[in-house]
């Protein structure tokens, strides 16, 4: 298929970017959105220009690295990771436009790149367990009661994209926080830092500029490892729940 791609460029942080216009021939149906783009750039670099950057790693949907905006949808019409979005899902002759995530706490590195170190210092604010030193303990030490174990799962399968972010009008990242503290909160090993570790990682989402949530459900409808909104109001009552306790967040 001949396809029209009308892409972001930025140079830099600092450039002021632009949709630039690409014409692509002789896509398969059966390529990736990530290999399409790698054919674009095979184009490019043989013509002498600059290829389009843009992030990825795994390219099996377990990463999160591949992030971007197809048409105006975090990752594109279908609720999966943007490289395992394949061709047949467009027709010969679309127009297909490409984004970075849109959001503040998301600044544009170069072109389709975003910085989303602000995911990482929400994890470093309380995304842990404690675990004494020493032999590590028998794998049936502490029982985890089956409910709790489905809940976690479910909760620890966000990969951190920030599709939830992209998708949301006001820029929020309350479903990846509240993924995260939920996966450890509802666990017995989670249980010693449950009061710090909701107020310290809402605090840390604060302090990144992401915006309020005002339950639109764009995140859960984005996210394409289905995190649940219920999530979000249960990090709600984990919040409230420590507030009441007298837990204030650490220095």
């Amino acid at each position: 298929m001949n396809l029209t791609l009308r892409i972001w460029r930025q140079r830099t942080p600092q450039d002021a970017g632009a949709m630039t216009t690409y014409e692509v021939t002789g896509i398969s149906e059966d390529m990736s959105f990530l290999e399409m783009l790698d054919h674009l750039n095979e184009e490019l670099i043989l013509e002498g220009d600059e290829p389009v950057a843009f992030d990825h790693d795994c390219r099996e949907g377990i990463c999160g690295a591949c992030g971007m905006v197809i048409n105006g949808q975090a990752h594109g019409p279908e609720r999966t990771t943007t490289c395992q979005l394949h061709m047949r899902h467009f027709r010969d002759g679309d127009t297909i436009d490409v984004e970075p995530w849109r959001a503040a706490a998301f600044p544009v590195v170069k072109d389709l790149v975003v910085d989303r170190s602000a995911f990482d210092r929400i994890i470093a604010a309380g995304g842990y367990v404690s675990a004494p030193t020493g032999s590590a303990p028998d794998a049936h030490a502490t029982p985890v009661p089956k409910p709790a174990a489905d809940l976690a799962f479910e909760h620890a399968e966000c990969i951190g994209c920030g599709a939830c972010v992209a998708a949301c009008p006001n820029g929020s990242a309350m479903l990846f926080t509240s993924a995260k503290v939920v996966h450890l909160n509802v666990l017995p090993q989670g249980a010693p830092e449950r009061e710090s570790r909701v107020t310290d990682m809402v605090g840390a989402m604060d302090d990144q500029g992401f915006g309020g949530c005002t339950n639109t459900g764009e995140c859960a409808v984005a996210c394409p490892k289905g995190i649940p909104l219920q999530s979000i109001a249960t990090m709600n009552r984990e919040y409230l729940r420590a507030t009441l306790k007298g837990a204030r967040r650490r220095p």
